[in-house]
């Protein structure tokens, strides 16, 4: 088995488990997605440019930043106040060190609820500024899926000969 076979499916398997892990709030999967293409440098013909590798390193670190960011923007975007905002940041936070994987989606969820209730409103609102905080982490789901299929694409049609 030649060295670039053995690069291709390790690389594969990190692929995978990159794909894996962008939906299991685990390990940033689209870090490890982003990571089967450069296993493929390693290859005797590299297949990618370093400005290449240099953009997808951006666009997987952007998308890794905003995937905790978006969750408390959707806060805000149901009607969440400064102290609902506050309370699924604190949650996030929390729900990493304390409760992880499920603190991920369930810290903000739960601080942007009870930050919502301190700020005096109903559990009706509350529930709203909730919802929004899930709806931010399935959109930052979202966002690491596609940016890891796109990976993927370039790492198949690369490691395969396609």
């Amino acid at each position: 088995m030649s060295a670039d076979l053995l690069w291709a499916i390790l690389g594969l398997i990190i692929l995978v488990i990159g794909i894996i892990f962008s939906v299991l709030p685990v390990i940033p999967g689209q870090v490890l997605s982003w990571g089967s293409i450069l296993i493929l440098q390693l290859q005797t013909d590299p297949p990618f440019t370093a400005r290449f590798l240099a953009i997808w390193a951006l666009i997987t670190a952007g998308v890794t930043l905003l995937d905790y960011f978006v969750p408390i923007w959707g806060t805000k975007k149901l009607g969440g106040s400064k102290k609902g905002m506050w309370g699924a940041a604190i949650g996030l936070i929390i729900g990493i060190f304390f409760f992880p994987p499920f603190g991920l989606i369930i810290g903000p969820f739960v601080g942007a609820f009870l930050g919502e209730l301190i700020a005096g409103k109903d559990s009706s609102a509350a529930f709203k500024s909730g919802l929004g905080s899930f709806l931010g982490f399935i959109a930052g789901t979202m966002m690491k899926l596609v940016i890891s299929f796109i990976m993927g694409y370039y790492f198949i049609i690369n490691a395969f000969n396609f």
